[in-house]
């Protein structure tokens, strides 16, 4: 079965072609970073009529580098929970309008949901049960996964999600914006151990994230190296902003891994990119004996291939939308898709 898969839920405009759940056929992003990046984050207004301008071609494009039409298409799935009101509007209004003339099914997907299939598009052998960690400048959530389309969220941010807590020390530091791969470039060159950061609840035996308190860390620090005119280890400041973030993101992975007794964890999300939050998984999970799954580099930031993919198992389940299908801007995972 052909998917169409459309993703326009913050600032990336997106459609994908995914044949049966599992094959990528092709994967548009149109990213708006030269309209948002002098703001230091995104503006909804902006982003949502940078959709409308964007979408039509998006989708041409994404069948002509799949060398299929509307034709073939066979269902069409879009991002309608989570994510920014006027944003998923636009992606929703043209599933809808597809949907309709093509008389094809129409799937609405939760866009963690999304997060969690790039990860199984990328890694198909993935066994169930695991825990997944989906981190991004959005979402910071540990979702124990049964299977396909069950899951238990064990826990998420209070305050910053990591990503988020990355784009405001980047702001704030006037490095510019996304600040993830940009602190991930800076903290190559530097120092982990220069600053002692917090690890926001890192003992704490729930697995709810801070990084609030962290990022009032970094600020107070850099304050206080500028008050005592000394010279501005950017690059150490960096990270050992990086190195606190992903201990406290891999600590409590690992501690729900255990607990659920799972042999496999998948980290997904923008911030799985990150070359350190790699390396320190990778290395603890050989040691541990548990396998690590993380998403290629291009399904990491939001995509349309993981709405695809998702939207496809959704379908495989008999469950589909009709044209009332609404987007639903801020919903829990565990409400609308409880196993």
């Amino acid at each position: 079965m052909l998917v169409l898969g459309i993703e326009t839920s913050c600032d990336e405009t997106s459609a994908a072609l995914v044949a049966d759940g599992r094959t990528l056929l092709s994967n548009i992003i149109a990213n708006q970073l030269d309209l948002h990046s002098k703001y230091g984050g995104v503006v909804p207004e902006i982003a949502a009529r940078r959709h409308t301008e964007l979408i039509g071609y998006v989708i041409n494009e994404a069948l002509d580098a799949g060398e299929k039409t509307l034709r073939d298409v066979e269902a069409v799935a879009v991002t309608a929970k989570q994510g920014l009101v006027g944003s998923l509007v636009v992606g929703a209004a043209a599933a809808k309008t597809l949907s309709y003339a093509l008389q094809v099914p129409l799937i609405g997907v939760h866009h963690i949901e999304g997060h969690i299939f790039a990860n199984l598009l990328s890694n198909p052998e993935i066994p169930f049960p695991h825990v997944c960690l989906t981190v991004s400048g959005g979402h910071t959530l540990l979702v124990y996964i049964r299977d396909y389309c069950q899951y238990e969220l064990l826990g998420g941010t209070v305050d910053d999600a990591a990503g988020e807590a990355f784009d405001k020390i980047a702001k704030f530091l006037d490095l510019g914006f996304p600040g993830g791969p940009i602190i991930d470039r800076l903290a190559a060159e530097g120092n982990r151990k220069a600053f002692a950061f917090p690890r926001p609840l890192l003992k704490a035996k729930t697995y709810y994230f801070s990084f609030s308190g962290l990022k009032t860390a970094v600020i107070n620090a850099f304050k206080h190296q500028l008050a005592r005119d000394e010279a501005l280890p950017l690059e150490d400041i960096a990270a050992s902003f990086q190195e606190a973030v992903v201990d406290v993101l891999v600590a409590k992975t690992m501690r729900a891994a255990k607990q659920r007794e799972v042999s496999a964890v998948s980290v997904t999300g923008g911030v799985s990119a990150n070359r350190r939050l790699r390396e320190v998984f990778t290395n603890i999970c050989n040691r541990e004996g548990i396998k690590v799954y993380f998403p290629a580099l291009s399904l990491c930031t939001d995509n349309a291939a993981m709405i695809a993919a998702a939207g496809h198992a959704r379908l495989m389940l008999n469950q589909a939308d009709d044209l009332s299908l609404d987007v639903i801007p801020n919903v829990p995972l565990e409400v609308q898709y409880a196993g």
